[in-house]
């Protein structure tokens, strides 16, 4: 069944060309935003130290992790330069155009978390970096299954996203680009319970309040993979 908006909408068409829309924006503006905040910094470092630290117990090679949602790939020069291979995925065909001219070499691929391109267990683990904010309710198990399916038992994943009461609002419409799309401001407890009942065990959780360009404050998680 394809998810529709509120409005009757196609969903994920609507949400993939707002961001075809925002891609050369999101180039221009978000490039080096990392570099100027040092707590998601700290939060993607110590991600990185525990896929290590995985991959090591295993006696594995370099581990690699896939970025869901990956966007302009500006998280991907982040991890590549703590020594763990990057796989990019997005919905938007014009994001991954931009993240490939942007992180030449980067391994980058439209795809959805509905339905994740990579084998049974082929990654180590995998950020969602503000992007299981736009799942519906319904597509929520399924997304939560495939994360679990392709990070292998042992291995992580991290996510950032808008806290809110869980009720969706409408994204984009106040940019003045003629877009728009649903996105939902999740609680701790809705991720904690979709990451548990997919078989993942929370190893961090943290937040902080809004700045004051934000509207709301901003949560962060680590999951972990059950080894059985």
């Amino acid at each position: 069944m394809t998810p529709t908006t509120s409005g009757g909408r196609d969903a994920t068409t609507e949400l993939r060309q707002a961001h075809d829309v925002l891609a050369e924006p999101y180039a221009e503006r978000l490039a080096t935003l990392l570099d100027e905040m040092p707590l998601e910094r700290g939060i993607l470092a110590a991600f990185c130290d525990l896929v290590r630290a995985a991959a090591d117990a295993r006696g594995a090679g370099a581990p690699t992790v896939g970025d869901i949602g990956c966007g302009t790939g500006r998280l991907a020069a982040y991890v590549l330069n703590r020594g763990i291979g990057v796989r990019g995925l997005d919905l938007s065909p014009e994001m991954v155009r931009v993240a490939r001219r942007e992180q030449p070499g980067l391994d980058v691929q439209v795809g959805d978390v509905r339905a994740l391109p990579f084998g049974d267990g082929e990654l180590e683990g995998a950020i969602c970096w503000y992007s299981l904010m736009y799942l519906p309710p319904q597509d929520r198990p399924g997304a939560f299954a495939e994360l679990a399916r392709v990070v292998r038992p042992g291995g992580y994943v991290a996510t950032a996203w808008k806290v809110g009461d869980d009720s969706a609002r409408r994204g984009g419409e106040s940019l003045g680009l003629g877009i728009g799309f649903d996105i939902w401001w999740l609680s701790q407890g809705e991720l904690t319970r979709r990451f548990e009942e997919a078989g993942f065990a929370v190893a961090f959780w943290g937040g902080r309040p809004a700045d004051p360009v934000e509207q709301q404050p901003q949560g962060y998680l680590i999951a972990r993979r059950s080894s059985i």
